[in-house]
């Protein structure tokens, strides 16, 4: 086998993220089931209207969960009506327009929205997964140099390169200001970044 050198190097690369997902969820209650569809029909359709006129496209808006649950007495013991809910994710693309789009989905679903979280995303990974690797191939070349000096050798041609598994994903960190309805929600960005390692194996010159 040929002399070689086997190191891991990892890299990482970030980016303000552009675009903010929120989780929507419209809930309302009835006396019964067929009035609580009804009313979650009714709300939830004013809701993605509204979204819509906000420039959220069709592709960005889909469901992400919904129910139908009982609601019981005190006592637990009496059916008292019923609560149907959907949750929606609402992508949207341009970040400084998240205030007016939550606020038309507010005034289109009343009472019955509640935010079940807001996260915040890259819409191209790709260039920034190119920048992590090209980062951590270079790490894992200035780790081999390293170990080659040490060992009094030149560092040879690469003889194979194994990509690691995921890294994670995108981390972005994100500051939400409290809101009422119609207040202005400020969304500090923050960054996202991707981590990528790599496993190189390269030739070590002669002794």
């Amino acid at each position: 086998m040929v002399d070689h050198v086997e190191v891991i190097g990892s890299g990482s690369a970030s980016a303000t993220p552009d675009v903010v997902a929120v989780d929507a969820r419209v809930q309302v209650e009835a006396r019964d089931v067929a009035g609580a569809l009804s009313g979650l029909a009714t709300r939830l359709t004013a809701a993605l209207a509204a979204a819509a006129d906000h420039g959220v496209a069709e592709a960005d808006r889909r469901t992400t969960s919904m129910g139908v649950v009982p609601r019981w007495d005190a006592e637990g013991r009496t059916v008292t009506g019923y609560q149907a809910w959907q949750v929606v994710r609402l992508r949207v693309r341009d970040r400084d327009r998240t205030s007016d789009v939550l606020a038309a989905v507010a005034g289109a679903a009343g009472d019955a929205l509640g935010v079940d979280g807001i996260s915040l995303e890259v819409a191209d990974l790709a260039p920034l997964l190119e920048r992590a690797r090209a980062a951590a191939f270079a790490d894992a070349r200035a780790r081999a140099t390293q170990y080659a000096g040490l060992a009094g050798r030149d560092l040879g041609p690469v003889l194979a390169v194994v990509e690691a598994p995921d890294g994670g994903s995108p981390g972005p960190r994100a500051t939400l200001a409290a809101t009422t309805r119609g207040a202005a929600m400020p969304v500090e960005a923050g960054e996202s970044a991707v981590v990528a390692s790599v496993l190189v194996r390269f030739a070590l010159g002669p002794a």
